[in-house]
């Protein structure tokens, strides 16, 4: 899992970044499946990945943005639905396609992917939204807005801290984060038309016992009337 903005110990302009996704590519490229094996127990995941499900119909199509390697969150989603991974590293993507062999996985900037309006009935973002330049955090959740069908839902975390910058040494490498701030999410999430249903701080331990903390939100697309 990312950590949150606030714990950056190196600021920076995104003029010192030469693409932030470019930096996030690179970056979890070069970690391979030591995420993967950092990452991929996590018990908060496990707990929304539960809370998504329970939201969901049988063969219900999901978009998984920042899929990662797939474990556990996309191969858990696809045993019993139809799910798009989207992720900016090939070698991420390639782990997942050995985790959820039944996904499609495209590799993309989610914020620069397309997809049909009305087209998913869930979106998904476990940690993912981190890596978003402050930005584009509201463009991208008025796209979730329109890729979901009505009464579709999103489940994601969201940063505590608000600002860009690069972790210099994450996981042993340089990876860029992003991140406005529970109040701005809100705002950001409403204003796409989304209807937040849940909204909790939630902690967790990142190992050795160090707390951190993110935003994780369930917000829905109304119905049509």
């Amino acid at each position: 899992m990312p950590i949150p903005v606030e714990r950056i110990r190196r600021v920076v302009s995104l003029r010192d970044v030469v693409q932030p996704f470019d930096a996030v590519r690179l970056g979890y490229d070069r970690i391979g499946s030591r995420y993967r094996e950092w990452s991929g127990t996590g018990p908060v995941r496990l707990q929304w990945v539960a809370r998504l499900l329970d939201e969901l119909r049988p063969g219900s199509v999901i978009l998984d943005l920042g899929c990662g390697p797939g474990e556990p969150a996309t191969r858990l989603l696809s045993e019993r639905h139809r799910v798009i991974g989207v992720d900016a590293s090939f070698v991420q993507l390639s782990l997942a396609r050995k985790a959820a062999p039944a996904a499609m996985l495209v590799q993309a900037d989610m914020t620069r992917f397309a997809l049909r309006n009305s087209t998913v009935d869930a979106v998904a973002s476990f940690y993912a939204l981190g890596h978003v330049p402050s930005q584009l955090h509201a463009p991208l959740f008025a796209s979730i807005a329109n890729w979901l069908r009505p009464g579709g839902v999103l489940v994601t975390s969201t940063p505590v801290g608000a600002g860009d910058g690069i972790e210099s040494d994450w996981l042993g490498v340089d990876m860029f984060f992003g991140g406005i701030g529970p109040q701005a999410t809100r705002n950001a999430v409403n204003a796409a038309g989304l209807r937040i249903e849940a909204f909790e701080a939630v902690d967790e331990d990142e190992g050795d016992g160090h707390i951190v903390r993110f935003n994780w939100l369930i917000a829905r697309k109304p119905n049509k009337e």
